[in-house]
């Protein structure tokens, strides 16, 4: 990930949010790789799954008690290995 974007998005949760804080996070994968996703998240999270019209794809809301927005960023750092994963 570009240490300059890493930078300006930190910056704008820490404008943003008073941690710690409920944060949402949105994927779209295919959905072959929801898997990979799901195991980035604890059992208690609140989560929302949705598959496209196809099937080929599977958009998953979660939300999560972040203590920081250093968490928040190792949360998509984790996920940004995931082949064909979008982050929204």
């Amino acid at each position: 990930m570009d240490p300059t974007w890493l930078n300006s998005f930190r910056e704008k949760l820490d404008t943003f949010y008073a941690w710690p804080s409920l944060y949402t996070f949105k994927f779209i994968v295919p959905a072959d790789q929801q898997e990979h996703l799901r195991q980035l998240f604890p059992l208690h999270t609140t989560a929302t799954e949705k598959s496209s019209e196809k099937g080929k794809f599977v958009s998953l809301t979660y939300q999560m008690m972040m203590h920081s927005s250093e968490s928040v960023i190792d949360v998509y750092k984790k996920a940004s290995v995931i082949e064909g994963i979008v982050a929204l």
